[in-house]
Parts: C-alpha cells; structure tokens; sequence
C-alpha cells in the first residue's frame, strides 16, 4: 500500500505538480472553448445551407460531414500539423488544433442541427414566407429558434466530447492539460501527475455531465 500510494498518489510531487497542471488547464478549456464556438458556428452555416436542397452543393457538404465524421480525430490532428507544411502551410500547435476539432465537431454539430430544424414542423416556414419573410428571415426568427430547444442537450454533449479529445492535442505537442502532466511525469520519474490530471479533468467534466443530463431530461418531451 505504502509504494502504491508514494507512485500513485504522492502529495509533495502532486503539490509541486499542480501549478503547471492548472496551466495546462488553462489551455485545454481555451483549446475547447474555440474549438466548440467555431464548430457551432461552421455547423449551423453547413446545416442552413443544407436545407438549401441545392443538389451540387449538398453534394459536398454530404462529402464533408461524412468526410470528418469518418476520419480518426488523432489521424487529422497529425495531418494538418505535420503535413500541412509540405504543400507550404505550417500552423502552431494552437491553431491547428483550433482547426483540427473545429473541423470535426462542426460536422457532428451539422447533423445536429439538421435534425433540429427537420423536427420542425414544416408549416412554420409556410407560414413565415407567406407573411413576406424571406427564407433567411424565416430560418432566423421562427425556425432556428424553435430547433435550439431541441438541439441543445445534443450539442452540450457534443460539447463535452470535444473537451475529452482535446487531451489528443498532446501529440502536436500543445502544452494541454495530458502534455503536462506527461512532462512532470517524466521530469519526477513518477506517475502522480497523471493522476492530478485526471483529477482537474473530472472537476471540470463532471459539472458538464450533470447540466447535460438536467437539460435532456427538461427539454425531452413528456
């Protein structure tokens, strides 16, 4: 008990461990937070869009979505930075791992939404072009607003998986939460880092879990 607990649970390594632990966590929620807004953003575009039925361009959004929801996360993190820069475009680790999760969570976020805005009753948008709305008027005041209710118990759990993969980026070496404690683990010889680690992540995801389970339950029909 006594070696399990100096190489699992070492407090004075754990102690000295923890500032460059909450740095690293300062970095995987900036990582997350930019990631999941842009993605929203991009999959909201590629939704609306969407529903457009313009066959050519749907054709290539349906390539896209399927594209990304297809490829291993860690297979395009890998690409876009140590690939990219051979057909002359080299990216920090920050923003190519903006980019990487970015491109990933929009295509999940895309179906999400086209679920949403499918939900709705059709007579809703008859109803808006016949009083001289526009269909972007109309997917803007009456549709959007109508799916957001039914969306956001998907996309606050699309949220927290994106938080998760963000230990990922360790391998572009972005000084994450993972990559930090990976570091002092090796610097100490001793793996408590790792655990300190799992500590910070499960604080910070555990609150998410719970306000997605809450919200799915309040906005489930009854």
């Amino acid at each position: 008990m006594d070696e399990l607990i100096h190489a699992f649970f070492n407090w004075p390594i754990l102690k000295e461990s923890m500032p460059l632990l909450i740095q690293g966590l300062w970095v995987t929620i900036k990582l997350s937070f930019f990631s999941i807004v842009f993605g929203i953003i991009l999959g909201l575009i590629l939704a609306v869009l969407r529903t457009l039925n313009v066959k050519l361009l749907n054709f290539f959004i349906v390539i896209y979505l399927d594209f990304m929801r297809a490829m291993p996360l860690l297979v395009l993190l890998v690409f876009v930075y140590y690939a990219l820069p051979y057909l002359g475009i080299t990216l920090k680790p920050y923003p190519a791992g903006i980019l990487t999760f970015t491109m990933i969570s929009s295509a999940y976020v895309a179906e999400i939404f086209r679920s949403g805005i499918e939900a709705t009753p059709k007579g809703q948008m008859e109803a808006a072009r016949s009083i001289g709305m526009n269909y972007f008027q109309a997917m803007r005041f009456i549709i959007l607003p109508q799916a957001l209710k039914i969306v956001i118990p998907p996309l606050t759990n699309n949220s927290i998986n994106v938080l998760k993969d963000t230990s990922l980026a360790s391998v572009i070496a972005l000084p994450e939460l993972l990559k930090q404690a990976q570091q002092i683990q090796a610097w100490k010889a001793n793996p408590t880092p790792l655990i300190g680690a799992t500590l910070l992540y499960l604080l910070l995801l555990i609150p998410l879990v719970k306000l997605a389970n809450k919200l799915e339950k309040r906005m489930s029909p009854k």
